[in-house]
């Protein structure tokens, strides 16, 4: 295997990439100051969560460093940038996986974890299951002494002002909802995410959301799900996709990546790539970000912008949302 080679050859470098979500981005809608501070919250993520890769971390922690990273921040939609279901409470989902043994956990709808991600790595780790949901996941998080949190800590009135937009455009009409929601968009979705490779060659992938602003039902997507939102095989690659999660439900996204290149031979980015336009020819907006065992990353997408940076080993990140590349 391409993994165990770079091993025994000790020539892997650690390297991770990292997203922010797509699909909530515009170019009018984001200001200056606004704009400085996801590069800022990027670059700070990259740095401190590739010192875990440096020094001699797995790619498993480095990527949920990253995620809780970016969790802890208010500026995404993950964590305690969460945003509000219809009725007003916060209801998280959260992957993560890795390459070596193809081991996984996920929680969905989880409402009083710090870190969601953290969550679903001990539903990996110390239980016996891959993915728990709702009261379990929070009775879980409990047991397991996680750090919790009460609705306070995750509300804004930045995300209370967007449910009240969403719900001001709402009509009664339950079909005209429906439709809504097949459209997507509208800022409805936003996720963050990791993926990387250790000195080992090691891959693994996380990513964690607050769902969809004025979701209903109890309403899950992509992020909690093995093979739609996160993936992880060192023979392929490791994926975390973000966007409009009933399409990457659908058509199986991060399975379907890594799947093009244990299959079809094809490179992390001609794959990704070829994903995402597929995506895009049924109307599915969003991205993903890729990385396989020697190295070689992608960040695809099709919406208008997506937050994302990478570093190797240099320690220099890169980092953007639309097509510049601002390096520190």
């Amino acid at each position: 295997m391409m993994s165990r080679t770079i091993a025994e050859r000790g020539e892997g470098r650690p390297k991770l990439v990292i997203h922010g979500g797509a699909g909530t981005i515009s170019r009018e809608g984001l200001t200056g100051e606004l704009e400085t501070q996801y590069l800022e919250t990027l670059r700070s993520t990259l740095l401190h969560a590739f010192e875990i890769l440096e020094k001699g971390g797995s790619s498993l922690d480095a990527v949920e460093g990253a995620v809780r990273e970016m969790e802890d921040s208010p500026l995404f939609n993950a964590g305690r940038g969460s945003v509000f279901t219809h009725d007003g409470k916060v209801e998280m989902d959260a992957s993560i996986m890795e390459g070596r043994t193809l081991k996984a956990g996920a929680v969905a709808g989880i409402t009083i974890a710090r870190n969601p991600v953290s969550a679903a790595r001990a539903v990996m780790e110390k239980s016996p299951h891959v993915m728990l949901c709702g009261v379990g996941a929070d009775d879980f998080a409990r047991h397991m002494k996680l750090e919790t949190a009460e609705l306070n800590y995750f509300s804004s009135d930045r995300r209370w002002s967007e449910l009240q937009e969403e719900i001001a455009r709402e009509s009664d009409d339950e079909s005209t909802w429906s439709t809504s929601l097949s459209e997507g968009s509208r800022g409805k979705f936003g996720t963050v995410g990791a993926v990387a490779v250790d000195r080992a060659g090691n891959v693994a992938a996380a990513t964690s959301t607050g769902g969809m602003t004025n979701k209903r039902y109890g309403r899950v997507g992509d992020s909690p799900i093995i093979g739609a939102g996160t993936y992880a095989d060192n023979s392929s690659c490791a994926v975390s996709a973000t966007g409009h999660g009933e399409y990457f439900l659908r058509y199986a996204v991060a399975h379907d990546v890594c799947a093009l290149v244990s299959y079809k031979g094809l490179t992390v980015e001609q794959a990704a790539q070829l994903v995402i336009e597929k995506l895009r020819n049924v109307g599915g907006e969003g991205g993903v970000i890729a990385i396989d065992a020697a190295g070689h990353h992608s960040m695809a997408f099709n919406s208008e912008g997506m937050y994302r940076g990478w570093i190797v080993a240099e320690r220099k990140p890169y980092v953007m949302i639309f097509d510049a590349v601002k390096k520190e």
